[in-house]
């Protein structure tokens, strides 16, 4: 879903302005004024033993590399369809809601310890399936590896090559810009801050999942980490040991987007597709709308 040619006053290109909220998610923004002022974090270990059966079904149908990563991403997709004040964020001290769902991440250039770090960022709308999911990011990550050398890091290069004082004057009127939502659009399109989520794997390292501070540049409300599975020997009710697989998963998230409530509500949701996998086949029956 994409937003309507038509803007209202105030609205960005990014987002649509959310003018009924109740009046302390209005003065929320403006006491909390930085991001870094607004994090709440959670941590859980879920039990994955149905999404590794899932994984190896879809192998064995050809989604070669397919993983809890694109599992994750697209059981936040889905809780976005249904509860999507999740996907809003904060910029100039008001509440936008983003009219599709944007994923960023950081990538090696290419597959080896030496190579640099570079971050894509993947634009999906709410319908989308595992499947979409899958390929979207497929295709990015193979165009890259191909051709290396996209926007961002031409981008990240121009600034790299500034004195460090032009380099900070310029990312001060770069923040000065978006605050009044006029940030160029080259900018935009490429910032991967300016996203619905942010997602990184501890798990390809071997280590438990970070608490991935949120950038104060851009609008990021969501930073997700997940870490390397384990399996776990426990007693099952019939008094036999059952041998059961567990991520660790941490999130880290703007909290003057939405309430608690809401946002204990969105991960309750979120955890049911770790149960039931093969949800994540189909698009939903419905797509709910952010309030006005």
């Amino acid at each position: 879903a994409e937003m309507s040619g038509f803007m209202s006053f105030g609205d960005r290109r990014d987002g649509r302005r959310v003018r009924t909220l109740p009046a302390m998610s209005v003065v929320s923004p403006y006491i909390m004024d930085l991001r870094c002022d607004s994090q709440n974090y959670l941590t859980d270990s879920v039990k994955i033993n149905e999404v590794e059966k899932y994984l190896n079904q879809k192998k064995a149908d050809g989604y070669k590399g397919i993983s809890l990563m694109h599992v994750i991403i697209a059981a936040y997709i889905r809780t976005v369809s249904q509860m999507p004040a999740i996907n809003r964020f904060i910029a100039g001290q008001r509440v936008y809601s983003r009219p599709d769902i944007i994923v960023s991440l950081v990538i090696k250039r290419e597959m080896s310890l030496e190579s640099p770090d570079t971050a894509i960022k993947v634009r999906f709308s709410p319908d989308a399936t595992i499947e979409d999911v899958y390929n979207k990011f497929n295709e990015t990550i193979e165009s890259y590896r191909e051709n290396p050398g996209g926007d961002f890091d031409k981008i990240a290069g121009i600034l790299n090559a500034m004195p460090g004082l032009i380099l900070r004057s310029t990312i001060r009127f770069l923040r000065f810009l978006d605050y009044f939502g006029v940030m160029p659009s080259i900018i935009e399109k490429i910032s991967p801050f300016h996203s619905s989520m942010f997602i990184t794997s501890m798990g390809s390292l071997g280590i438990p999942p970070i608490y991935h501070h949120l950038y104060n540049f851009g609008n990021v409300p969501l930073f997700i980490s997940f870490g390397a599975k384990k399996r776990v020997n426990e007693l099952a009710d019939d008094g036999s040991v059952e041998k059961n697989s567990y991520m660790d998963i941490t999130f880290v998230m703007d909290e003057r987007i939405c309430d608690g409530y809401y946002f204990a509500a969105a991960y309750k949701y979120m955890k049911k597709y770790f149960k039931n996998p093969e949800l994540l086949d189909s698009v939903p029956e419905k797509v709910l709308c952010d309030i006005k």
